[in-house]
């Protein structure tokens, strides 16, 4: 796994979002199990601690769980699997608004060009398969 990390964000929240991002894109299905903490930390060349923080969080987020002393496994919980797909939607949404305000443009020439970029876009990547 090669992640370049950020320097605004703490580096545990980075690695909670790159496991929901993941989960988002399927990489990551429901009920697979995910590498250890200390196999994580290797792979991303981050503290253990800070994959320990990131597990813990996202344990209590319902994200992962870990029954007893098996491997760390991806929520099988749809309400949750959903919840971080609309998050991740939501947060780029978000993002484009602010970024496109700034310009002035009007609302339906914005979704004109949405739309047209989608389809552009969503063909490039049949095609590909």
């Amino acid at each position: 796994m090669n992640v370049k990390f950020n320097n605004r964000d703490p580096v545990y929240v980075q690695v909670i979002r790159l496991f929901k991002e993941q989960i988002a894109r399927g990489y990551f299905e429901p009920g697979q199990e995910i590498p250890s903490r200390r196999e994580l930390a290797n792979q991303l060349k981050i503290n253990p601690n800070t994959a320990q923080r990131a597990y813990k969080e996202m344990e209590e987020q319902g994200l992962v769980f870990t029954e007893g002393n098996m491997p760390s496994r991806i929520t099988k919980d749809e309400a949750v699997l959903k919840r971080v797909r609309e998050e991740l939607i939501v947060e780029a949404v978000e993002n484009f608004i602010g970024s496109i305000k700034t310009i002035n443009v009007p609302l339906s020439e914005v979704l004109e060009l949405v739309k047209e970029k989608y389809d552009t876009e969503s063909g490039e990547e049949e095609g590909s398969e």
